[in-house]
């Protein structure tokens, strides 16, 4: 059973990506599987930064394959930036190291317009997304009047199909007072995207399965987090695809014996973008510390839109759930040095609402939006854990943090980080 599903655990910037790229160093395909370039992840190679979007963390390792799967929605003019960038910094990208399944969806130009006007008409109900056209090209996927990726095996074809969905598009933006698209030059940019990315099109789940059937290790890659899930997030504060773990079957075309590990990956506290409830927000002097300054890559801003994460203490209500959803194996946790410096440490094992107790949360939003956290309270430390490498160069008190919450999910922790290189890691 050689499939590894990693899964942020959270509401997605769990760091994700530095696990995909510690696990790579043993597999042979990295593997996306769900959502498109409102992803991101950030890897630290000594001073060389490598912020992905698209392309899976494992590009950076010779001989590993990265994929983009199926269940995948893909700018295709930015994935081709993407692809420079990477190239520009001296990672090899070449058909023989990195396929795009032609089952997956194309995002254009209108789902972009789309998005943007459709969250601008929200106003204040405006749920947050990152305004790359995601939700948009998924509903055309379901409403079957999507544009998949293999359509630009034929370029012809391609632009054809492109420039009349456009053109089209601009009717309905014209009704709606909304600047119009330039048909011709959005044209033009995919056409050269396409024609770049024609070499790497092939059917990855044929790829996926036979490679298993020769014992390759593969990596699936989650994007955002299991509490964003279409059907198990909190509604209509979600992402429009699953990022859990039966995701991954779905998005990659393989089927569940062949999984052995199911890891998850979540904070030491809790964050979120956008909007939706967050019970253990601390809208204070403490979300603030957690978040840092901005200053440098490891603070609390999104990697894709650089938009301030939200703040607050571990949410245990919401661990466990993600954990009942998804069957995690196993847990690693992130960002226990951010912890340093504060006195108390607090993690919500339960919610309270009008006299009722709630173990795992409830499945309305609105009823999400009053609950109370309550609280367990834990000594916190001084110390600057950066340099630890080994359990016992965390402080006592960090080592009793981790060790409460794995007996509050009932699931070991098998690692966590103390900073953003790849090195920074302890196995416990």
């Amino acid at each position: 059973m050689p499939v590894t599903i990693i899964i942020g655990a959270q509401w997605g910037d769990e760091g994700k990506g530095r696990f995909v790229d510690w696990l790579a160093t043993s597999a042979d395909i990295v593997a996306r599987f769900s959502g498109g370039d409102n992803a991101g992840h950030t890897i630290v190679l000594g001073k060389q930064v490598y912020k992905l979007h698209l392309i899976p963390s494992g590009i950076l390792h010779p001989g590993v394959v990265a994929l983009l799967g199926n269940g995948m929605v893909i700018n295709p003019v930015n994935l081709v930036k993407e692809m420079d960038g990477l190239i520009a910094q001296g990672v090899s990208i070449t058909p023989e190291n990195f396929i795009i399944s032609t089952r997956a969806h194309i995002i254009t130009p209108a789902h972009i317009a789309f998005d943007r006007a459709k969250e601008k008409a929200r106003g204040a109900d405006a749920i947050g997304t990152t305004l790359r056209g995601i939700g948009p090209a998924y509903v055309d996927k379901i409403d079957r009047q999507g544009i998949r990726a293999g359509q630009m095996t034929d370029i012809e074809s391609f632009t054809e199909t492109l420039h009349t969905t456009l053109k089209n598009a601009n009717h309905t933006l014209a009704r709606d007072n909304v600047e119009l698209l330039d048909v011709e030059k959005s044209s033009l940019d995919y056409l050269e995207a396409a024609a770049r990315l024609r070499p790497y099109l092939q059917e990855t789940a044929i790829y996926l399965n036979q490679r298993l059937k020769q014992g390759a290790r593969v990596i699936c890659e989650g994007a955002q987090g299991a509490l964003l899930d279409v059907d198990h997030g909190s509604y209509p504060y979600v992402t429009s695809s699953s990022p859990s773990s039966g995701g991954a079957l779905t998005g990659l075309g393989f089927g569940p014996t062949h999984v052995d590990c199911v890891l998850g990956i979540a904070k030491v506290f809790s964050t979120r973008v956008g909007g939706g409830p967050m019970p253990t927000e601390q809208d204070n002097a403490i979300g603030a510390q957690l978040r840092g300054t901005g200053s440098n890559q490891w603070d609390e801003y999104g990697t894709t839109t650089g938009r301030a994460r939200r703040c607050g203490w571990l949410d245990l209500v919401m661990l466990r759930y993600s954990a009942a959803i998804n069957g995690y194996t196993e847990l690693a946790m992130t960002k226990l040095d951010v912890l340093s410096g504060f006195d108390e440490l607090k993690i919500a094992v339960a919610y309270e609402l009008d006299g009722n107790r709630y173990d795992y949360p409830p499945y309305d939003s609105a009823v999400l939006e009053r609950v109370t956290p309550i609280y367990e309270t834990l000594p916190g430390w001084q110390e600057d854990l950066t340099g630890a490498r080994t359990p016992a160069e965390l402080p006592a008190n960090a080592r009793a943090y981790l060790q409460r919450i794995g007996e509050l999910i009932e699931l070991p922790i098998t690692s966590v980080s103390v900073g953003p290189e790849r090195t920074q890691l302890v196995q416990l």
